[in-house]
């Protein structure tokens, strides 16, 4: 940028975290007995949650350790299961203390495994989970390439989950060692609710999004809920009809979110290009100030889901990426850094005479 400086933060090389997520079968013990397992997990951590919830000050791992880890071996829990469960409750809690909210109510049936609980085969795709007195093998339902990435490396801990539909789902963090390449040019990104603009210092591309579609779909939930009042919550029909509404607006972010991350990612490793990023954390809190209408929107659009599938992706194919300030991204000129006047969403520089539309400016810009 010509004549000024603007704040940039390089995500530095070093050890991340990356998570294989699978669907799963079982290929020894039955789901009933995996998903009686799970709920009592789950009524474990619930319990001790709800006494931490009384504390004024949170005990140690120590102090947990006295208080809980009887109790839970008496109830056939393994030792080193006991031990994710106290440390997983006391997690909750302190995450919704931090942020002022109310007790957390578990929902989801889950337990968290570590490597004496848990064994895993990437080669043949097995994953040997032990719950209390019960040992379960369960087959990873993967694509094989994607799975062989992860052979070798070491991993945290195993998550393994049962959904409503009585799907298993099996989670394994990894150690990443993320060494980015020295990068010949940038591809700058900027992200809106309709499109994605695309600047690789010659060419701008546009990409539409689905995020409209999203959130049209997630506007239908909330007209069925408006609409109804309070009787949607008693009446099954409407109760699912809003939850189908909301369950397939999250997928269409989530699948769209993905693709364009791998996409962009994969182009930028065949060029030898770093990815540019507008820091957006502060984006909702400044907006929130201006219009409370604006913060609803941005509250909807997934711009973060989309801007961590990026990084997921940058990290597991050592593509650097580089997040900047937003402030007058798209306020100045790109040519001679001269304000700009709008017209709608088209600018003409009355210095240069340069002209183009909004978002346009805001990928040149950053």
């Amino acid at each position: 940028m010509r004549g000024e400086t603007t704040q940039a933060r390089v995500v530095p090389r070093g050890e991340y975290m990356l998570t294989l997520k699978a669907r799963g079968v079982l290929v020894d013990g039955s789901l009933n007995e995996l998903r009686e397992k799970l709920y009592l997990t789950r009524k474990a951590i619930q319990y001790i949650v709800d006494a931490l919830w009384e504390l004024d000050k949170l005990p140690t791992l120590n102090q947990l350790h006295q208080m809980f880890y009887k109790m839970l071996r008496n109830q056939g829990f393994r030792a080193h299961q006991c031990k994710q469960i106290y440390k997983y409750a006391l997690s909750v809690v302190k995450s919704t203390k931090s942020s002022s909210g109310k007790k957390p109510v578990l929902k989801k049936l889950s337990a968290r495994l570590d490597k004496y609980d848990a064994k895993v085969d990437l080669e043949n795709r097995i994953v040997v989970v032990k719950l209390r007195d019960k040992v379960f093998k369960i087959k990873l339902l993967h694509r094989k390439d994607y799975i062989t990435k992860f052979i070798g490396r070491k991993w945290y801990e195993v998550i393994v989950s049962i959904d409503k539909q009585g799907r298993i789902w099996i989670c394994i963090p990894f150690r990443w060692e993320y060494n980015p390449y020295k990068s010949k040019r940038l591809f700058s990104i900027d992200i809106n609710l309709k499109k994605v603009v695309i600047y690789n210092g010659r060419r701008v591309r546009r990409i539409d999004t689905r995020y409209v579609e999203a959130l049209y779909l997630k506007h239908l939930a909330e007209d069925v809920q408006k609409r109804h009042s309070y009787a949607w919550r008693r009446n099954k029909e409407w109760l699912e009809i809003i939850r189908a509404l909301h369950r397939k607006s999250r997928n269409i972010v989530v699948d769209w979110s993905r693709k364009f991350a791998k996409y962009i990612v994969l182009k930028a490793k065949k060029t030898k290009s770093a990815i540019v990023l507008e820091n957006l954390d502060k984006l909702w809190i400044n907006a929130s100030k201006k219009s409370s209408s604006l913060a609803d929107k941005l509250s909807r659009f997934a711009y973060r889901r989309l801007q961590q599938a990026i990084l997921t992706k940058v990290i597991e194919y050592n593509v650097p990426v580089i997040f900047i300030d937003p402030r007058n991204t798209s306020s100045t000129c790109p040519r001679c850094r001269y304000k700009l006047p709008y017209n709608h969403r088209l600018a003409i520089c009355p210095r240069c005479g340069f002209m183009t539309d909004r978002d346009t400016i805001g990928a040149m810009n950053i």
